[in-house]
């Protein structure tokens, strides 16, 4: 290398050394005086556009203290933590020589909130749903997070199409109105809910079985036809319930989709399922590990029978009832453990309930949450379990559907938890309350009755207490009713129930009987559960009847009632009811027998007995056969019985005849005899219609007869035989109340009886 060559590189490297120290010169010059201070020691804080928030809340939250040197890493975490507090919409940190300068800009504080365009949901409903309340701060991420609250709300309510836009007006003094401005737009409801894979049951059979139901005019009263994610789920479990009940064992739910139409206007509910085969029981037996238990009369519990088609709810209810039992028999430590064995090849299901020593785990402690109104204890008294027992999977399912039971609360989940230590257990009660209060007006109209019209207010957890209070008022244009009920469902902290009613009657019976009838009274009561399905009732009445208004035209007979009489009468029911549903059953049976005594005090005097069964098959598909039979006898004790305690057939009571109808007449009026019996067979089946809308046909034979007249003379006309008819109705559970239209016709009846063939009757509750 030459040296001119040398000296040309070394002149070049000079002239790239001053163009780096020119570009370097240029940044530094340009950089703020806050980071060419950076690293000195901070001599003050300086806050500026706070009005509302206290300088010293503001410095709590800034890492960066006085004394201490500059660190941009603490001046971020100040930053940060200054806007989690949702008081600043706006803050900004700056270095000015040895200050730290924090402005902020506060949030506005709400005023109102306010909501528009809802009718769907009312105001109340949706204050309770958002976190934006008046007197607190406002802050854009609050609202968002409302708005997207409200749009889950409103889609649980079927409106999928709403639409929510948040609007906020500005006051002095720094606050805002917020506006929740609301599209509620169409109802998005069910449009069709069809089943793949079922072979065994109908498309309709498997809807009745599912909670969710397809949109029609006739649900403005539900909201079940409304698409709901957690009651899809709801359904799953639902239809395996009832494929297990039905003898499929190997049934599974493989899908649940719900797909919003083109339109955004309905949903399209596929449940894709497999049936799988359908077994019966085989060979049903217990064994147990305990020395000395009767396994003998553990079996007589076991409501399994071989041969019949497998149901996992009588294996559920046969595991509760062994252990139960075997509970009460000292071994506090159980577990019934159903050990099944299938057989594919020959469908069978072969059960062994092993009755063996559970864990030996006791309860440490119930806690129980979510009660705001009802006490405490009312929630533990339902519970088969108390602090200190022997842990029981079988007691605790079953307070879990007792505490369901009592229609209190919306929601209730009960778990145990691991307790402070292995052999102990923490049951954890959470509960969701529902409104209990009630006021109903009704209206009606029935052909015995007349135009009716009743309102009622009643508490079913008055004070939190469990207890049960109702006063109702019914006015008709044939009778009028007055009533005052309480019931204590746990007197002196006991499983008694005690209560008591007030009432006062009137009765128009000048169409039957040529009198009008007016009673005034009060009853006390007790009852308790002799097991899971039979109850006893004791009662105590005290009543004044009086026989006033007799038609001039009124038999001899009955001129001779008119006057009062008091009754004194103890009496008791005792009642064995296995009914799947009370108002429209499809299976099992009700037997009631009750006895009463009268003459403890008073004028009246007699011994009354009342029988009754009542037995519900479903012989085919929806098809449901109901035979029922009634009787009764009452004899006077050293007295004559007077009108107001005999009995009386007819109506309601032996379609085809009048009110009082059947039985002893004079001159016409009903005098009512001392014994009665009737015998029903009706069957119920659908007439086409959609089975959730209510409406059946009926078809029905009444038997019977009422004789035994107090009175004897030539003008008693009386007669044992026994009368008939037949006939066919409607029946309609409407949301109004029960609608029922009969045509009967008499098919054999005395000619003193009172024909009355065509019968209605509707009430209402709204």
């Amino acid at each position: 290398m030459t040296l001119n060559g040398a000296g040309g590189v070394l002149l070049r490297l000079k002239r790239l050394v001053g163009v780096l120290a020119l570009c370097l010169g240029c940044v530094f010059a340009a950089v703020p005086p806050a980071m060419a201070q950076r690293g000195g020691v901070i001599t003050a804080i300086v806050i500026e556009g706070n009005s509302r928030v206290e300088p010293d809340t503001i410095r709590s939250y800034i890492a960066i203290q006085v004394g201490q040197p500059y660190d941009p890493e603490a001046a971020d975490r100040s930053l940060k933590a200054l806007f989690a507090t949702g008081l600043f919409s706006d803050v900004t940190l700056q270095q000015d020589g040895n200050r730290l300068v924090v402005k902020v800009v506060e949030n506005p504080i709400i005023n109102r909130v306010a909501f528009e365009g809802n009718k769907k949901l009312d105001d109340d409903q949706l204050k309770q749903e958002v976190q934006t309340k008046p007197r607190t701060v406002f802050t854009r991420a609050k609202v968002q997070s409302d708005v997207r609250r409200l749009v889950e709300i409103y889609r649980r309510a079927g409106k999928f199409n709403a639409r929510i836009e948040p609007k906020t007006i500005k006051l002095d003094q720094n606050r805002v109105d917020v506006v929740f401005e609301i599209n509620e737009g169409d109802t998005t409801g069910i449009r069709r809910i069809t089943f793949i894979g079922n072979k065994h049951f109908s498309d309709g059979k498997l809807r009745e079985q599912v909670k969710t139901s397809e949109s029609a005019w006739y649900r403005v009263f539900s909201s079940d036809d409304r698409y709901d994610p957690d009651r899809l789920n709801y359904d799953k479990e639902l239809l395996r319930k009832f494929y297990l009940s039905e003898g499929y064992a190997d049934f599974r739910v493989l899908s649940a989709v719900a797909e919003l139409a083109p339109d955004r206007d309905g949903f399209y509910v596929t449940f894709t399922i497999d049936e799988g085969d359908r077994y019966k029981f085989g060979k049903v037996d217990v064994t147990t590990r305990f020395e000395g238990l009767n396994v003998d009369a553990l079996k007589g519990l076991v409501t399994t029978r071989e041969g019949a088609w497998y149901n996992a709810d009588q294996v559920e209810r046969t595991m509760t009832a062994i252990a139960e039992a075997v509970g009460t028999l000292g071994y506090a430590f159980v577990d019934v453990r159903p050990n099944i064995n299938r057989k594919k090849d020959t469908q069978t299901i072969d059960v062994n309930y092993e009755v063996v020593e559970g864990p030996r785990v006791y309860v440490e402690r119930i806690n129980i949450s979510g009660n705001t109104r009802t006490l405490d204890k009312v929630i533990r008294r339902e519970f088969r379990l108390a602090e200190g027992d022997a842990f029981n999977t079988a007691k605790l399912r079953r307070s879990q559907e007792r505490l369901q039971q009592l229609g209190f609360f919306e929601k209730v989940d009960v778990a145990n938890q691991p307790g402070s230590a292995p052999d102990k257990t923490i049951i954890e009660v959470s509960v969701v309350e529902q409104s209990t209060g009630e006021i109903s007006f009704g209206a009606g109209y029935s052909t015995s009755s007349g135009i009716l019209g009743d309102i009622s207010v009643r508490e079913r957890n008055l004070l939190g207490r469990g207890q049960d209070m109702r006063v109702g008022l019914s006015l008709g244009t044939r009778s009028t009713q007055i009533d005052l009920s309480f019931t204590e469902p746990y007197f002196l902290d006991r499983n008694v129930l005690a209560g008591f009613d007030l009432f006062r009657i009137t009765r128009d019976n000048q169409r039957t009987s040529s009198y009008d009838e007016s009673t005034l009274g009060f009853a006390l009561r007790a009852g308790w559960a002799i097991s899971e399905r039979t109850r006893q009732t004791v009662k105590y009445t005290l009543r004044r009847d009086e026989i006033k208004n007799v038609g001039a035209n009124a038999s001899a007979l009955i001129q001779a009632q008119a006057g009062k009489t008091w009754t004194s009468e103890v009496g008791t029911i005792i009642a064995w009811d296995t009914r799947n549903n009370r108002l429209n059953t499809t299976k099992g049976f009700l037997v009631r027998y009750a006895i009463d005594f009268a003459g403890l005090g008073g004028t009246e005097h007699y011994v009354r007995s009342k029988a009754e069964a009542k037995y519900f098959i479903e012989v085919f598909d929806e098809i449901v056969l109901m035979l029922s039979g009634e009787g009764g006898i009452v004899k006077p004790v050293n007295d004559d019985l007077k009108i107001a305690n005999r009995y009386f057939l007819g109506g309601d009571n032996f379609r085809g005849f009048r009110i009082g109808g059947v039985g002893p007449h004079s001159g016409g009026d009903a005098l009512g005899g001392k014994y009665y019996y009737v015998a029903t067979a009706e069957v119920s089946f659908p007439i086409g219609l959609p089975r959730e809308l209510g409406i059946l046909g009926k078809g029905f034979v009444d038997a019977g007869s009422l004789w035994g007249a107090e009175e004897k003379g030539p003008t008693v006309q009386d007669s044992k035989s026994i009368r008939v008819s037949a006939g066919v109705g409607l029946q309609w559970t409407s949301p109004f109340g029960p609608i029922r239209i009969d045509y009967a016709i008499p098919l054999r009846r005395e000619s003193f009886d009172k024909k009355e063939k065509f019968r209605f009757s509707f009430g209402a509750r709204y």
